[in-house]
Protein backbone atom coordinates (compact mmCIF):
# COMPACT_ATOMS: atom_id res chain seq x y z
CA UNK A 1 0.00 0.00 0.00
CA UNK A 2 2.69 2.11 -1.24
CA UNK A 3 1.40 4.09 -4.33
CA UNK A 4 -0.87 7.16 -4.42
CA UNK A 5 -3.97 8.04 -7.04
CA UNK A 6 -6.40 10.50 -7.57
CA UNK A 7 -9.39 10.07 -5.66
CA UNK A 8 -12.45 11.34 -7.26
CA UNK A 9 -16.18 13.10 -6.19
CA UNK A 10 -18.72 10.56 -5.66
CA UNK A 11 -22.10 11.62 -7.20
CA UNK A 12 -24.20 10.34 -4.04
CA UNK A 13 -21.63 12.69 -1.61
CA UNK A 14 -22.34 16.39 -0.16
CA UNK A 15 -19.12 17.77 -2.24
CA UNK A 16 -20.62 16.01 -4.97
CA UNK A 17 -23.68 17.69 -4.78
CA UNK A 18 -22.07 20.74 -4.39
CA UNK A 19 -20.07 20.11 -7.87
CA UNK A 20 -23.05 19.02 -9.41
CA UNK A 21 -24.69 22.30 -8.87
CA UNK A 22 -22.04 24.47 -9.73
CA UNK A 23 -21.69 22.82 -12.97
CA UNK A 24 -25.39 22.50 -13.46
CA UNK A 25 -26.42 25.90 -12.37
CA UNK A 26 -29.69 24.54 -11.24
CA UNK A 27 -31.16 25.83 -8.16
CA UNK A 28 -33.25 23.23 -7.38
CA UNK A 29 -30.45 20.80 -6.86
CA UNK A 30 -30.34 20.08 -2.76
CA UNK A 31 -27.25 20.24 -1.79
CA UNK A 32 -28.42 19.10 1.69
CA UNK A 33 -30.38 15.69 0.40
CA UNK A 34 -28.49 12.61 2.32
CA UNK A 35 -25.76 11.19 1.01
CA UNK A 36 -24.49 7.46 1.22
CA UNK A 37 -21.62 7.59 -0.90
CA UNK A 38 -22.79 4.94 -2.73
CA UNK A 39 -19.86 4.39 -5.21
CA UNK A 40 -22.16 1.99 -7.35
CA UNK A 41 -23.94 5.60 -8.35
CA UNK A 42 -20.77 6.88 -9.75
CA UNK A 43 -18.12 10.32 -9.83
CA UNK A 44 -18.83 13.35 -10.67
CA UNK A 45 -18.01 13.78 -14.70
CA UNK A 46 -16.87 16.35 -16.51
CA UNK A 47 -19.55 17.10 -19.70
CA UNK A 48 -19.71 18.78 -23.17
CA UNK A 49 -22.44 20.40 -25.07
CA UNK A 50 -23.12 17.98 -28.19
CA UNK A 51 -24.15 20.29 -30.52
CA UNK A 52 -26.27 18.86 -33.83
CA UNK A 53 -28.45 20.19 -36.80
CA UNK A 54 -31.43 18.60 -34.95
CA UNK A 55 -30.93 20.56 -31.71
CA UNK A 56 -30.64 23.57 -33.66
CA UNK A 57 -33.59 23.32 -35.87
CA UNK A 58 -35.65 22.28 -32.88
CA UNK A 59 -34.83 25.00 -30.49
CA UNK A 60 -37.89 27.28 -29.59
CA UNK A 61 -35.73 30.75 -28.69
CA UNK A 62 -34.12 30.87 -32.30
CA UNK A 63 -35.79 33.46 -34.35
CA UNK A 64 -35.71 35.82 -37.06
CA UNK A 65 -33.39 38.47 -36.53
CA UNK A 66 -31.78 37.56 -33.11
CA UNK A 67 -28.33 38.63 -32.72
CA UNK A 68 -25.15 36.46 -33.76
CA UNK A 69 -24.30 36.42 -29.47
CA UNK A 70 -27.93 35.37 -28.79
CA UNK A 71 -28.29 32.65 -31.41
CA UNK A 72 -24.95 31.63 -30.08
CA UNK A 73 -25.53 31.40 -26.46
CA UNK A 74 -29.35 29.50 -27.54
CA UNK A 75 -27.82 26.86 -29.21
CA UNK A 76 -25.19 26.18 -26.39
CA UNK A 77 -27.99 26.24 -24.01
CA UNK A 78 -29.96 23.44 -25.60
CA UNK A 79 -28.08 21.25 -27.11
CA UNK A 80 -27.16 17.71 -25.50
CA UNK A 81 -25.17 17.36 -22.72
CA UNK A 82 -22.28 14.42 -22.89
CA UNK A 83 -20.57 12.95 -19.86
CA UNK A 84 -17.07 12.49 -20.20
CA UNK A 85 -16.65 9.23 -18.29
CA UNK A 86 -13.13 9.33 -18.21
CA UNK A 87 -12.66 12.66 -17.04
CA UNK A 88 -13.74 12.25 -13.52
CA UNK A 89 -13.59 15.50 -11.19
CA UNK A 90 -10.51 14.98 -8.61
CA UNK A 91 -11.30 15.25 -5.19
CA UNK A 92 -7.79 17.66 -3.96
CA UNK A 93 -8.43 17.22 -0.47
CA UNK A 94 -7.83 13.40 -0.43
CA UNK A 95 -5.36 11.15 -1.69
CA UNK A 96 -6.71 7.31 -2.57
CA UNK A 97 -3.72 4.63 -1.65
CA UNK A 98 -3.19 1.26 -2.66
CA UNK A 99 -1.15 -1.71 -3.85
CA UNK A 100 -0.65 -3.23 -6.84
CA UNK A 101 -3.54 -4.93 -8.11
CA UNK A 102 -4.56 -6.77 -11.06
CA UNK A 103 -8.06 -6.55 -13.30
CA UNK A 104 -9.05 -10.20 -14.53
CA UNK A 105 -12.01 -11.76 -16.54
CA UNK A 106 -13.03 -15.29 -17.51
CA UNK A 107 -12.23 -16.66 -20.89
CA UNK A 108 -15.99 -17.37 -22.79
CA UNK A 109 -16.72 -21.24 -22.20
CA UNK A 110 -17.67 -23.27 -25.25
CA UNK A 111 -20.80 -24.76 -25.67
CA UNK A 112 -21.75 -28.18 -27.39
CA UNK A 113 -25.35 -29.33 -28.31
CA UNK A 114 -26.19 -32.46 -26.81
CA UNK A 115 -28.08 -33.04 -29.88
CA UNK A 116 -25.98 -33.37 -32.35
CA UNK A 117 -24.59 -37.03 -32.65
CA UNK A 118 -20.95 -37.32 -31.94
CA UNK A 119 -18.13 -38.78 -34.17
CA UNK A 120 -16.78 -42.02 -32.62
CA UNK A 121 -13.26 -40.19 -32.20
CA UNK A 122 -15.06 -37.96 -29.78
CA UNK A 123 -16.72 -40.57 -27.71
CA UNK A 124 -13.58 -42.71 -27.49
CA UNK A 125 -12.02 -39.54 -26.18
CA UNK A 126 -14.58 -39.25 -23.68
CA UNK A 127 -14.56 -42.86 -22.65
CA UNK A 128 -10.08 -42.38 -22.73
CA UNK A 129 -10.08 -38.86 -21.46
CA UNK A 130 -6.73 -37.17 -22.44
CA UNK A 131 -5.13 -34.89 -19.90
CA UNK A 132 -5.43 -31.35 -20.99
CA UNK A 133 -2.13 -29.12 -21.07
CA UNK A 134 -3.16 -27.24 -18.52
CA UNK A 135 -3.66 -29.86 -16.53
CA UNK A 136 -0.26 -31.65 -17.30
CA UNK A 137 1.61 -28.32 -15.90
CA UNK A 138 -0.02 -28.86 -12.61
CA UNK A 139 0.57 -31.77 -12.31
CA UNK A 140 4.04 -31.54 -13.30
CA UNK A 141 4.35 -29.03 -10.96
CA UNK A 142 3.25 -31.01 -8.07
CA UNK A 143 5.26 -33.57 -8.62
CA UNK A 144 8.60 -31.55 -8.08
CA UNK A 145 6.86 -29.06 -5.45
CA UNK A 146 4.63 -31.16 -3.79
CA UNK A 147 1.69 -29.47 -1.09
CA UNK A 148 3.19 -26.81 1.48
CA UNK A 149 1.66 -24.58 4.82
CA UNK A 150 4.69 -22.38 5.19
CA UNK A 151 6.99 -24.78 7.08
CA UNK A 152 9.58 -27.07 5.48
CA UNK A 153 9.41 -30.04 7.26
CA UNK A 154 5.62 -30.28 6.63
CA UNK A 155 5.79 -30.62 2.74
CA UNK A 156 3.42 -33.31 0.90
CA UNK A 157 5.99 -34.94 -0.87
CA UNK A 158 4.83 -37.56 -3.52
CA UNK A 159 6.62 -40.97 -4.26
CA UNK A 160 4.86 -40.66 -7.98
CA UNK A 161 1.92 -38.72 -9.55
CA UNK A 162 0.60 -39.98 -12.79
CA UNK A 163 -2.53 -39.37 -15.01
CA UNK A 164 -6.12 -40.75 -13.79
CA UNK A 165 -8.55 -41.15 -16.35
CA UNK A 166 -11.29 -39.85 -13.98
CA UNK A 167 -14.28 -37.21 -14.91
CA UNK A 168 -13.25 -34.53 -11.61
CA UNK A 169 -9.79 -36.40 -10.30
CA UNK A 170 -6.97 -36.26 -12.75
CA UNK A 171 -4.33 -37.68 -11.01
CA UNK A 172 -3.34 -40.40 -8.32
CA UNK A 173 -0.48 -40.19 -6.40
CA UNK A 174 1.59 -42.21 -3.47
CA UNK A 175 3.01 -39.78 -0.79
CA UNK A 176 7.07 -40.26 -0.07
CA UNK A 177 7.23 -41.76 3.31
CA UNK A 178 3.70 -43.18 4.03
CA UNK A 179 2.81 -45.19 0.85
CA UNK A 180 -1.12 -43.86 0.85
CA UNK A 181 -2.70 -43.65 -2.16
CA UNK A 182 -3.49 -39.77 -3.12
CA UNK A 183 -6.36 -38.59 -5.93
CA UNK A 184 -5.66 -35.28 -7.13
CA UNK A 185 -8.67 -33.30 -8.54
CA UNK A 186 -7.42 -29.87 -10.34
CA UNK A 187 -10.48 -27.10 -10.07
CA UNK A 188 -11.26 -25.01 -13.36
CA UNK A 189 -8.23 -22.88 -15.01
CA UNK A 190 -11.15 -19.98 -14.73
CA UNK A 191 -13.46 -20.45 -12.18
CA UNK A 192 -14.13 -21.15 -8.16
CA UNK A 193 -14.47 -24.22 -6.66
CA UNK A 194 -17.62 -24.75 -4.13
CA UNK A 195 -19.53 -27.66 -2.07
CA UNK A 196 -21.47 -29.25 -5.20
CA UNK A 197 -17.50 -29.81 -6.79
CA UNK A 198 -15.72 -31.74 -3.80
CA UNK A 199 -19.54 -33.30 -3.17
CA UNK A 200 -18.95 -34.91 -6.91
CA UNK A 201 -15.20 -35.39 -6.46
CA UNK A 202 -15.79 -36.98 -3.45
CA UNK A 203 -18.60 -39.28 -4.44
CA UNK A 204 -15.55 -40.15 -7.29
CA UNK A 205 -12.64 -41.08 -5.35
CA UNK A 206 -15.19 -43.38 -2.94
CA UNK A 207 -16.33 -44.90 -6.20
CA UNK A 208 -12.83 -45.58 -7.29
CA UNK A 209 -11.21 -47.04 -3.45
CA UNK A 210 -8.57 -47.01 -1.95
CA UNK A 211 -7.33 -43.85 -1.92
CA UNK A 212 -6.13 -42.41 1.79
CA UNK A 213 -6.73 -38.90 1.18
CA UNK A 214 -7.88 -36.08 -1.62
CA UNK A 215 -6.02 -33.10 -2.42
CA UNK A 216 -8.21 -30.99 -4.37
CA UNK A 217 -6.52 -27.72 -6.39
CA UNK A 218 -7.77 -24.55 -6.96
CA UNK A 219 -7.12 -20.83 -7.58
CA UNK A 220 -9.85 -19.93 -5.66
CA UNK A 221 -12.56 -21.82 -3.42
CA UNK A 222 -15.85 -20.48 -2.27
CA UNK A 223 -16.50 -19.16 1.30
CA UNK A 224 -18.55 -22.48 2.39
CA UNK A 225 -15.83 -25.03 0.59
CA UNK A 226 -13.44 -24.82 3.87
CA UNK A 227 -16.18 -25.47 6.59
CA UNK A 228 -17.89 -28.32 4.58
CA UNK A 229 -14.56 -30.01 3.99
CA UNK A 230 -13.83 -29.93 7.68
CA UNK A 231 -17.30 -30.87 9.27
CA UNK A 232 -19.11 -33.17 6.31
CA UNK A 233 -16.63 -36.01 4.53
CA UNK A 234 -15.94 -39.12 5.11
CA UNK A 235 -13.02 -39.19 3.20
CA UNK A 236 -9.93 -36.75 4.43
CA UNK A 237 -10.36 -33.34 1.78
CA UNK A 238 -7.13 -31.34 1.79
CA UNK A 239 -8.07 -27.64 0.18
CA UNK A 240 -5.33 -26.19 -1.71
CA UNK A 241 -4.65 -22.98 -3.00
CA UNK A 242 -2.57 -22.59 -6.51
CA UNK A 243 -0.49 -19.77 -7.58
CA UNK A 244 -2.23 -17.39 -9.99
CA UNK A 245 1.11 -18.16 -12.05
CA UNK A 246 0.55 -21.55 -13.01
CA UNK A 247 -1.85 -20.02 -15.19
CA UNK A 248 0.05 -17.76 -16.71
CA UNK A 249 2.28 -20.44 -18.67
CA UNK A 250 6.00 -21.87 -17.84
CA UNK A 251 7.72 -19.16 -19.06
CA UNK A 252 6.67 -16.93 -16.30
CA UNK A 253 6.34 -19.77 -13.99
CA UNK A 254 10.33 -20.33 -14.39
CA UNK A 255 10.60 -16.68 -12.44
CA UNK A 256 8.46 -18.41 -9.16
CA UNK A 257 9.73 -20.31 -6.52
CA UNK A 258 8.74 -24.35 -6.60
CA UNK A 259 7.69 -23.87 -2.43
CA UNK A 260 5.14 -21.28 -3.14
CA UNK A 261 3.21 -23.13 -5.70
CA UNK A 262 1.09 -25.33 -3.89
CA UNK A 263 -0.09 -23.68 -0.72
CA UNK A 264 -2.53 -25.45 2.39
CA UNK A 265 -3.39 -22.87 4.40
CA UNK A 266 -5.69 -23.51 7.60
CA UNK A 267 -8.71 -22.03 8.98
CA UNK A 268 -9.02 -18.40 11.00
CA UNK A 269 -9.02 -19.06 15.08
CA UNK A 270 -12.14 -16.80 15.83
CA UNK A 271 -13.82 -15.72 19.16
CA UNK A 272 -17.40 -13.96 18.47
CA UNK A 273 -18.38 -11.82 21.52
CA UNK A 274 -21.54 -10.00 21.76
CA UNK A 275 -21.25 -7.04 23.93
CA UNK A 276 -23.99 -5.30 26.37
CA UNK A 277 -24.27 -2.56 24.19
CA UNK A 278 -26.12 -4.97 21.36
CA UNK A 279 -22.91 -4.90 19.40
CA UNK A 280 -20.71 -7.48 18.26
CA UNK A 281 -16.62 -8.03 18.28
CA UNK A 282 -14.68 -9.96 16.61
CA UNK A 283 -11.35 -11.18 18.14
CA UNK A 284 -8.25 -13.58 15.87
CA UNK A 285 -5.58 -15.20 18.22
CA UNK A 286 -4.50 -17.02 14.76
CA UNK A 287 -4.77 -19.48 12.28
CA UNK A 288 -5.69 -23.24 12.57
CA UNK A 289 -2.41 -24.46 10.35
CA UNK A 290 -2.98 -28.33 8.83
CA UNK A 291 -0.03 -30.07 8.29
CA UNK A 292 -0.02 -32.26 5.21
CA UNK A 293 2.54 -34.73 6.38
CA UNK A 294 0.38 -35.86 9.39
CA UNK A 295 -2.57 -34.84 8.83
CA UNK A 296 -2.69 -32.80 12.72
CA UNK A 297 -4.22 -29.71 12.90
CA UNK A 298 -2.59 -26.99 15.56
CA UNK A 299 -3.01 -23.67 16.39
CA UNK A 300 -0.33 -21.06 15.37
CA UNK A 301 -0.01 -17.40 16.52
CA UNK A 302 -1.15 -14.19 14.40
CA UNK A 303 2.40 -13.63 13.60
CA UNK A 304 1.71 -15.53 10.30
CA UNK A 305 -1.15 -13.43 9.69
CA UNK A 306 -0.34 -10.38 7.21
CA UNK A 307 -3.87 -8.60 6.93
CA UNK A 308 -7.16 -10.16 8.06
CA UNK A 309 -10.86 -8.32 7.40
CA UNK A 310 -14.42 -8.39 8.35
CA UNK A 311 -17.39 -8.49 6.37
CA UNK A 312 -20.06 -7.29 9.13
CA UNK A 313 -23.20 -7.74 7.05
CA UNK A 314 -21.96 -10.68 4.80
CA UNK A 315 -24.80 -11.89 2.02
CA UNK A 316 -22.94 -14.78 1.12
CA UNK A 317 -22.47 -13.55 -3.07
CA UNK A 318 -19.76 -11.88 -2.46
CA UNK A 319 -17.14 -10.50 0.70
CA UNK A 320 -17.45 -6.25 0.87
CA UNK A 321 -14.11 -5.38 3.18
CA UNK A 322 -16.02 -2.93 5.80
CA UNK A 323 -12.78 -3.73 8.44
CA UNK A 324 -9.52 -4.36 8.01
CA UNK A 325 -6.76 -4.81 9.94
CA UNK A 326 -3.50 -5.93 10.10
CA UNK A 327 -1.23 -8.23 12.96
CA UNK A 328 2.59 -9.10 12.23
CA UNK A 329 5.62 -7.60 13.40
CA UNK A 330 7.09 -4.73 12.34
CA UNK A 331 4.67 -1.30 11.43
CA UNK A 332 3.07 -2.35 8.50
CA UNK A 333 2.15 1.31 7.31
CA UNK A 334 5.59 2.59 6.96
CA UNK A 335 5.33 2.77 3.14
CA UNK A 336 1.87 3.90 3.57
CA UNK A 337 2.43 6.96 6.04
CA UNK A 338 5.59 7.60 3.09
CA UNK A 339 2.94 7.61 0.59
CA UNK A 340 0.57 9.71 2.18
CA UNK A 341 3.21 12.68 3.06
CA UNK A 342 0.89 13.85 5.47
CA UNK A 343 0.17 14.19 9.53
CA UNK A 344 -0.96 11.04 10.74
CA UNK A 345 -3.65 10.42 13.37
CA UNK A 346 -1.80 8.16 15.63
CA UNK A 347 -4.87 6.83 17.54
CA UNK A 348 -6.48 6.07 13.83
CA UNK A 349 -3.17 3.75 13.17
CA UNK A 350 -3.72 1.64 16.33
CA UNK A 351 -7.14 0.82 15.37
CA UNK A 352 -6.32 -0.51 12.45
CA UNK A 353 -2.94 -2.68 13.97
CA UNK A 354 -4.84 -4.87 15.99
CA UNK A 355 -6.26 -8.61 16.65
CA UNK A 356 -9.76 -7.37 17.91
CA UNK A 357 -11.87 -5.37 15.52
CA UNK A 358 -14.25 -2.38 16.92
CA UNK A 359 -17.76 -3.07 17.62
CA UNK A 360 -20.35 -3.47 15.34
CA UNK A 361 -23.90 -3.54 14.82
CA UNK A 362 -25.57 -6.88 14.60
CA UNK A 363 -25.51 -8.16 10.44
CA UNK A 364 -29.52 -7.55 8.62
CA UNK A 365 -28.57 -11.14 6.99
CA UNK A 366 -27.58 -12.76 10.59
CA UNK A 367 -24.26 -13.79 9.13
CA UNK A 368 -20.47 -12.45 9.15
CA UNK A 369 -17.44 -13.45 6.72
CA UNK A 370 -13.58 -13.30 8.36
CA UNK A 371 -10.58 -13.59 5.58
CA UNK A 372 -7.36 -14.09 6.87
CA UNK A 373 -4.44 -13.57 3.64
CA UNK A 374 -0.64 -14.47 5.32
CA UNK A 375 2.64 -13.09 3.95
CA UNK A 376 2.72 -15.80 1.07
CA UNK A 377 -0.20 -13.70 -0.43
CA UNK A 378 -2.96 -17.00 0.22
CA UNK A 379 -6.47 -16.44 1.69
CA UNK A 380 -8.93 -18.23 3.80
CA UNK A 381 -12.24 -17.12 4.26
CA UNK A 382 -14.56 -18.30 7.15
CA UNK A 383 -18.57 -17.80 7.50
CA UNK A 384 -20.06 -17.16 11.18
CA UNK A 385 -23.49 -17.36 12.01
CA UNK A 386 -24.38 -14.66 14.65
Amino acid sequence: MGSQFPCYLLADSPEGRRKEIELTEEADLDSNVPTSRDIKKGFVYDRSRRITLGSISRNPDITEGMPREAIADSISRHAETEFLYDRPYVDNKKVRVAGPFTVESLSPHRAVSLDIEQPESEKAAERHPQTSPFEQTIIDNLAKAGVQNGRKAERLEFESLVPFAGTLIQAEGIQRNTDQRVAVSIGPQYGTVGIDWLKEVQREASKAGGFGQLVVLAFAFDSQANSWAEEFTRLPILLVRMNADLAMGESLLKKTRTGNLFMVFGAPDVHIQKIPDGQITVEIFGVDVYNPTTGEIRSDTTDGIAMWMVDTDYNEEAFFVRHCYFTGGNDPYTRLKKALKADIDEDAWVSLYSTKSRPFSRPDTGKIAVKVINHYGDEVLKVYDV
